[in-house]
């Protein structure tokens, strides 16, 4: 049963939030409106909508319980009250998931990081194929990537890949793929025809906004170095590469794809601030208590999610117990919205049952 006063507290706050935006606050103050107010007018309109129907249905029922009503018009009424009673049952499931605990990153657009695990020159070329899957996959939600930092296999694919990804609702999608992903085919080196399994790891983490993270440039230790490409060959003869050290976590970044220095420093900034924010947001949420987690899972990154079996064209989350025959689908990028969209409804699910606990 929804509690009413959740609701009216709901349609206050969004009132509140669009007469704040209509008096001209400063730049950061409006952006995090401006976030609050897009997190909530979906589930806004929807309870506007429950409220609607239960007030149609209340005038049906009142019809049909008038004893001089003719029988054209109660059967109206009837079908009416079945029709409306639908509704309400739909809504209120509808509302009832809008106001489950939402992750405030949901929104943000992401890091996207793929690296090569055990196996050798297939894991690469593993990973290379997940990094494609996930690029289809974002141009097909309409995303953009931008790879921020790459190092390409011996033999092709990637021993890793670091990429911005940016778009509606990237991480709400997007992150449940951390963890670990197990291949296992025939390597086209193998000449026995033997199986083998290998493995890449995905982390997915919100990008942060200025908003979220306050980096200080007194924090910073910044280094630049001559980029370097395979082989130990120089890609150019100026420091032009970036390592910064922020020195109050001791996280390390360092890019040097770009030629120019200026670039290759805002994009290290940029994936600077990513993790800063996942360090954050991880410390805050081992502090939860497991009811309350956001993630699928443990959450943990070490943790075996998928496996792709290609002599069977088989994939299995093995978090949610889902397999599907269409491998090829997936890791062509077209197909894995059907994993994602089974994670997130499993998610809501348990989210679901803990409430009502």
């Amino acid at each position: 049963m929804l509690a009413r006063h959740k609701l009216d507290n709901l349609l206050d706050r969004f009132a509140e939030i669009e007469h704040l935006m209509s008096t001209g606050p400063d730049a950061a103050a409006y952006v995090k409106l401006s976030r609050e107010y897009a997190g909530l007018e979906p589930l806004v309109t929807r309870i506007r909508a429950l409220i609607k129907a239960e007030e149609d249905l209340a005038g049906a029922e009142a019809l049909l319980s008038d004893p001089d009503i003719d029988a054209e018009m109660r059967e109206l009424a009837e079908m009416e009250r079945d029709e409306l009673n639908g509704s309400v049952e739909h809504l209120s499931q509808e509302v009832r998931i809008g106001l489950l605990p939402k992750d405030e990153a949901d929104a943000n657009d992401a890091i996207l990081e793929v690296r090569a695990g055990t196996g050798g020159d297939e894991a690469a070329l593993f990973a290379g194929d997940l990094f494609r899957m996930y690029q289809r996959f974002a141009e097909l939600q309409g995303w953009k990537v931008e790879v921020l930092s790459a190092s390409e296999g011996e033999v092709g694919g990637y021993k890793e890949v670091i990429a911005s990804v940016s778009g509606e609702n990237v991480f709400a999608r997007l992150k449940f793929e951390s963890g670990v992903h197990r291949v296992q085919r025939v390597p086209a080196t193998e000449s026995g025809g033997r199986i083998h399994t290998s493995a890449a790891t995905v982390a997915v983490l919100p990008q942060a906004e200025d908003v979220d993270v306050d980096v200080q440039e007194s924090d910073l230790r910044i280094d630049t170095f001559r980029a370097s490409g395979a082989g130990g060959q120089h890609v150019n003869t100026t420091d032009s590469a970036v390592r910064i050290t922020h020195l109050p976590t001791g996280i390390v970044v360092a890019v040097q794809d770009e030629r120019s220095q200026h670039k290759n420093k805002a994009r290290a900034l940029q994936l600077l601030r990513a993790r800063i924010y996942d360090e954050e947001r991880e410390r805050a949420a081992s502090e939860r208590t497991e009811a309350r987690r956001l993630q699928v899972g443990s959450g943990d990154r070490s943790e075996r999610i998928r496996t792709y079996n290609f002599p069977q064209g088989r994939v299995t989350d093995h978090r949610i117990g889902l397999t599907l025959y269409k491998l090829e689908q997936i890791i062509a990028g077209e197909g894995l919205g059907e994993v994602i969209e089974a994670l997130i409804v499993d998610h809501q699910a348990n989210l679901l049952a803990s409430e009502d606990a």
